[in-house]
């Protein structure tokens, strides 16, 4: 009989769970994990050139098929390096499979150069976390790992293997590896539905839905809801990923700046909150409240992560009876001409948007017109930044493209695309169905926005050159061509239109840069 190792024992217990796909960024501990893969060839492993790509790859892959992918990458330093991404998906609430390798376990005593304490890194991301002790251990840990990445609520679920338990030997093969089963949903508080059913019989209030909430049937639903109770309908600013598009209700976002997001809560007695979180500002500013609804609004959440939102609507809607929903009509704006700006970038993206595209959109506030526009376009769904730490839209994209097979269309601002753009060498070795725009306004424009909303402006020119990213100029297209994406230049709405159209009509990847005025807002 072949010898199994700790190695063998991971990825066949990957494999009888259906969790195939790897995003590996590997080093010296994890090369019997690399051997393993030419034995076992149900796991399909995929090279990223940076940690962050693998991470955040892992969390677009998750969003769109919701179950984990699996990472795998090199001690502490590598986990370091793709931290921010794997924080993007724990506020994206997804299932996610954390490999780290880490030293020999005897060879920790010594102190070498890349000893680190990697469960410290992996306890910030507020998920589960085990180290392997035993090769014969190792098939039962990854089962655990996996039942904990589902939940519920999904979560970050970190295994350490130290690279002895991977090259032993097990005593003994099993008879069939270890197989769990998707954890049933919680159940929705009776107590927080009786009191939502009477907030909307009685009181000025608003839902707000978002993590699980939002796909087709639950949206109808909640709008269904809305209607019936004359509540007010919102969607959390930055989501996981929701359905969009022409037959699907449309809630009004949640704007992202403070005083405007209060104002949409102003005179409501009670927010009904379901897979969304109470809402507060994403930071702090001089004379502003952190928290975005009145002190004397009622917080009514019946949804947490990991509760069966479909459940709570049902009832909700089964005490509020049939409501008569006004049929929402409208049309997808004609492909747009002339100069580029944030309207006819918009306009461009909802005119050409294929069915059932998946948009991965990082575009910040270049990207401002985008939910609106595509009101009525084609269904389609739509990945946003969760946790604000930019560098998500290209890993993300990837990752939804390999785990959907559909066309994935990335709205990537010029500055965050420079985090993790080695993503785009990936999408052309496994030559996926992506379309990267990359937003190419030269600048941090989100922080000269942030800048005055702080009240930091200064007269010189020293604080401007942290925020400017045109001195030299970042040439995006010769940036996308040396990783092996076919690229193109656009200056007008026409030349976008054109260019969207044959990447949607080409197989394989293939990068539009999109040239924007510099100061957007």
């Amino acid at each position: 009989m072949t010898p199994v190792n700790g190695a063998h024992a991971l990825l066949a217990t990957l494999e009888a769970n259906g969790v195939t796909t790897c995003f590996a960024n590997p080093g010296t501990s994890e090369m019997h994990f690399v051997a393993g893969l030419d034995d076992i060839r149900a796991v399909h492993a995929i090279l990223c050139l940076f940690e962050g790509v693998a991470t955040g790859a892992a969390d677009g892959y998750a969003r769109v098929t919701r179950r984990p992918a699996a990472t795998l990458l090199h001690l502490g330093p590598g986990l370091a390096n793709g931290w921010a991404n794997l924080h993007n998906a724990r506020r994206a609430h997804v299932p996610l499979l954390n490999i780290i390798g880490d030293h020999a376990t005897y060879h920790g005593a010594f102190n070498a150069p890349l000893q680190s304490d990697i469960r410290a890194l992996a306890s910030a991301l507020d998920g589960w976390i085990r180290t392997s002790t035993d090769s014969d251990h190792v098939a039962s840990d990854v089962a655990d790992a996996i039942h904990a990445a589902y939940g519920p609520p999904s979560q970050v679920a970190t295994l350490i293997l130290p690279a002895d338990v991977s090259w032993n030997e097990l005593t003994t093969r099993p008879a069939k590896w270890p197989v769990v089963s998707r954890p049933p949903l919680i159940a929705p508080s009776e107590h927080e539905l009786v009191r939502a059913i009477d907030a909307l019989r009685s009181k000025r209030t608003a839902i707000l839905v978002g993590g699980a909430t939002l796909d087709a049937e639950q949206l109808n639903l909640a709008e269904r809801i809305a209607v019936a109770s004359s509540s007010k309908f919102l969607v959390e600013t930055f989501p996981a990923i929701m359905e969009r598009g022409v037959g699907i209700a449309s809630p009004e976002r949640l704007i992202y700046v403070p005083e405007f997001a209060a104002a949409q809560l102003q005179d409501i007695d009670a927010l009904v909150v379901l897979g969304a979180r109470d809402p507060v500002s994403f930071f702090a500013y001089p004379n502003v409240p952190s928290a975005l609804r009145a002190p004397t609004c009622d917080l009514i959440d019946i949804g947490a992560p990991g509760t069966d939102t479909l459940s709570a609507l049902t009832v909700l809607a089964d005490a509020l009876g049939p409501a008569r929903i006004p049929a929402a009509v409208g049309d997808v704006a004609d492909a747009p001409s002339g100069e580029l700006t944030t309207q006819s970038l918009a306009a461009a993206i909802a005119a050409t948007l294929p069915d059932d595209c998946v948009v991965s959109d990082e575009s910040n506030t270049a990207g401002v017109h985008f939910y609106g526009a595509t009101r009525f376009a084609p269904r389609h769904s739509w990945m946003t930044l969760t946790g604000g730490a930019i560098g998500m839209g290209l890993p993300l994209a990837l990752g939804a493209a390999v785990g959907s097979g559909r066309r994935v269309l990335a709205l990537e601002a010029d500055g965050s695309m420079m985090y993790t753009l080695q993503a785009l060498w990936t999408m052309a070795r496994e030559s996926l169905d992506v379309t990267v725009v990359g937003l190419s306004n030269r600048s941090y424009a989100i922080l000269n926005f942030e800048r005055q909303r702080v009240g930091a402006i200064g007269e010189g020119s020293a604080g401007q050159r942290l925020l400017d990213i045109d001195d030299p100029t970042l040439d995006l297209c010769a940036l996308a061509s040396a990783q092996g994406v076919p690229s193109v230049r656009v200056t007008t709405a026409e030349e976008l239109v054109e260019a969207l159209r044959r990447s949607y009509a080409t197989p394989g990847p293939m990068f539009i840069e999109a040239v924007l005025p510099k100061r957007l807002i």
